[in-house]
């Protein structure tokens, strides 16, 4: 079906033409599950002018629509007012725990040099 035959043709008679491709879509899967196709191309081509004609009904009904009033654009908000930036303090640092005077291991070692 070609794009020249259908500018031609009303919503009615699409619609009917649609039907029917709808129908032998059906009857092309059933065959293909069946293993019984045998022009597999008919598959894709059938699908493709389902698509042809759905594309020429939209496009019809959406011509045929009044043109909707553009809503007005949307109002500019006023700018808000810059918040003061807060500054934050920081924390004081903890106080290190004391140093150790000597590690258990090192002293068990000293111990043993002196013996």
């Amino acid at each position: 079906m070609k794009a020249e035959e259908l500018r031609t043709k009303t919503a009615d008679q699409l619609n009917t033409d649609l039907a029917g491709l709808k129908k032998e879509a059906f009857n092309l899967r059933f065959q293909q599950a069946n293993g019984q196709l045998e022009n597999t191309a008919r598959v894709r081509a059938v699908r493709r002018d389902i698509a042809r004609i759905m594309t020429f009904l939209g496009r019809q009904a959406a011509a045929a629509a009044p043109a909707k009033a553009k809503p007005a654009a949307p109002r500019a908000k006023a700018p808000k007012a810059a918040k003061p930036k807060v500054v934050k303090e920081k924390k004081a640092a903890k106080p290190k725990a004391a140093a150790k005077t000597a590690k258990p291991k090192a002293a068990a070692k000293a111990k043993t040099a002196k013996a």
